[in-house]
């Protein structure tokens, strides 16, 4: 059973920088053929696709959020991170980490992934 944890800053400061950590247990980052993403769900909004990092290594990024957003990866610790800078209340969300076996839609969708976290909220306030 693949199980995620996010974990990171609940309460974050305009123009900060916060990082949100996917921890994974039950199966490996570099297995392939998955697709390991960070989406997020504003309070009263749909799912945003921020990113994805492939099983490769190789990552993917939502274009309305490239300039802000970095994902890596630790495979000594089986984890993958997301990185956003210069935010905003905008960025106030439940974030979530997931896994995939293709690569995610841009209006993506919960189908589309097999594993999620539970989620971690994230707020962006002075």
């Amino acid at each position: 059973q693949v199980q995620l944890q996010e974990s990171g800053p609940g309460l974050v400061k305009p123009s900060q920088t916060f990082s949100l950590t996917c921890t994974v247990s039950g199966g490996s980052i570099t297995a392939g053929y998955y697709y390991w993403s960070w989406i997020r769900q504003p309070p009263g909004k749909g799912l945003e696709w921020m990113g994805t990092i492939a099983f490769s290594g190789t990552t993917y990024l939502n274009p309305s959020l490239k300039s802000r957003t970095s994902i890596s990866r630790d495979t000594t610790k089986n984890q993958f991170t997301l990185l956003l800078t210069s935010v905003t209340p905008e960025d106030t969300a439940v974030y979530y980490c997931a896994r995939g076996q293709l690569l995610p839609s841009m209006h993506t969708r919960r189908s589309e992934y097999d594993y999620w976290g539970q989620g971690t909220q994230v707020s962006v306030s002075s």
